[in-house]
């Protein structure tokens, strides 16, 4: 009698499809928990990765996202004061929304792009955790002053860059990290400045959360000048002029001063691309 075979262990799970399901998600909380179970997963060998598996998106437009906030162009989202509670509420709504929008971009970084080196899906992957770590902060912050995401209006400039890069990844690296992402290294030391000058425990608090951020988004942005670098060396680009060929193919919005020089270099811009921030 022949003996029987051995049966096959059981297939594990594809990362880059789960990255795909987590930013399929509509629901806050849903997405959040799923992306820290599959960095977990990830981290403890329980998913693998295949880097040139065919992926095609849902049905269901991306990214998954709750009906509220409502979206609405930049210049038409209300801004008021955050030296009042109401205003100190819609800041840091709108900090919790850039840090939602930041979960589906690298969770897409991670999905769509196949033949990467496996070390750029795991850095996609961990800013991804990062970023639902902050929103986690910061949506919890805002529930204690009586408030949740989604309260407010909000703007979608983030994630329409990612949909002009979708079909580039170099393009991609270039502009959502490096030009989207760069803006907050800019603009948190004169949020939290600010803040402070509030003067409430609310207003503290935020400054706190925004020192974790901060302190983060460096090596977030790090990660996407560790990409375009290598894209363009693999490519032949030549980094400072390739990224200014592909900011006007996106239509990439120009930076204005001031920046945040230390923060920059520190993820990783060199003399030569500070330097091309001042010019005009």
């Amino acid at each position: 009698m022949q003996a029987p075979a051995p049966l096959s262990p059981p297939s594990l799970p594809s990362l880059r499809a789960q990255a795909l399901h987590a930013l399929a998600l509509t629901d806050p909380a849903q997405k959040v928990a799923a992306t820290h179970a599959l960095f977990e997963a990830w981290e403890s060998g329980r998913v693998l990765l295949d880097p040139t598996e065919p992926l095609a998106p849902p049905q269901q437009a991306l990214p998954g996202r709750p009906a509220q906030p409502v979206l609405m162009p930049p210049k038409e989202v209300p801004q008021r004061s955050p030296f009042t509670p109401p205003g100190l509420a819609m800041l840091l709504h709108a900090v919790t929304h850039i840090e939602f929008n930041a979960i589906n971009l690298a969770l897409d970084a991670v999905w769509r792009f196949p033949g990467m080196p496996e070390d750029y899906y795991t850095d996609w992957l961990r800013v991804a955790h990062e970023e639902a770590i902050h929103f986690g902060l910061l949506r919890t912050h805002l529930q204690s002053l009586g408030h949740d995401y989604g309260d407010f209006p909000a703007h979608n400039s983030l994630w329409e860059m990612c949909v002009r890069t979708q079909d580039d990844v170099t393009a991609r690296m270039a502009l959502v990290p490096r030009t989207m992402e760069a803006r907050g290294l800019d603009a948190t030391p004169p949020m939290q400045a600010r803040l402070r000058k509030v003067g409430t425990p609310a207003a503290q608090r935020a400054v706190e959360i925004l020192d974790v951020i901060l302190r983060d988004e460096i090596g977030h942005v790090a990660v996407g000048n560790r990409w375009y670098g290598w894209l363009c060396e693999k490519h032949g680009f030549e980094p400072l002029s390739h990224y200014r060929q592909l900011a006007r193919a996106h239509s990439a919005p120009r930076l204005k001063p001031p920046f945040n020089d230390a923060a920059r270099r520190a993820a990783g811009f060199s003399a030569a691309e500070l330097a091309a921030l001042l010019v005009p």
